[in-house]
């Protein structure tokens, strides 16, 4: 549903803008307590995540950024 909608929106795929961050650089940070939640492990991710942090992490680092997207 939401692939279809976003398509018929035009908006770019997850696939797309995961392409155009890695491209731009972007510190891609994944959520250590989802990870946790769901029994994933590391190495079922992308190797361009550049740190595994929690919320208290993340709040301390968005705080000093200029631009931040939660997912």
């Amino acid at each position: 549903m939401m692939k279809n909608l976003m398509n018929k929106k035009g908006v770019a795929s997850i696939e797309e803008l995961r392409a155009l961050c890695i491209e731009a650089e972007v510190k891609l940070v994944a959520c250590q307590m989802t990870v946790d939640l769901f029994g994933w492990k590391q190495e079922d991710f992308i190797p361009e995540i550049s740190e595994w942090a929690g919320a208290a992490t993340y709040l301390s680092n968005a705080r000093g950024a200029d631009i931040t997207l939660f997912i």
